[in-house]
């Protein structure tokens, strides 16, 4: 039983190192392939971006606010910008109180 064990061990060792040998030979191809092409290493790590959606602005801008009331049936595009424009402003308040930098822009999509 303990050759079959010691058996199976060494299978495995072997197995385990040729995989690791075959990722050694792929990450150099790799390489090999962005230096002919001319493109960079990138060793950077993804920019993280948080991204906030208002579920129903129309309702919020008739709760918020009296204007809101008045115009959000009349002119819902109008109430969007509105809301999410003051939205903005809290938030950055609130983060200018905590000193956090923050960089805000609202993107049509």
């Amino acid at each position: 039983m303990n050759t079959l064990l010691a058996l199976t061990s060494l299978i495995l060792l072997v197995f385990s190192a040729l995989l690791l040998w075959q990722f050694l030979e792929q990450k150099k191809m790799i390489a090999q392939m962005l230096e002919n092409e001319g493109i960079p290493e990138t060793s950077q790590d993804p920019e993280l971006i948080l991204t906030l959606r208002v579920l129903d602005p129309i309702s919020l801008a008739k709760r918020e606010s009296r204007t809101g009331r008045l115009l959000a049936d009349r002119l819902p595009v109008m109430t969007r910008k509105m809301v999410y424009q003051e939205v903005m402003k809290e938030l950055e308040v609130e983060l200018e109180e905590r000193d956090i930098d923050v960089e805000m822009h609202i993107e049509y999509r």
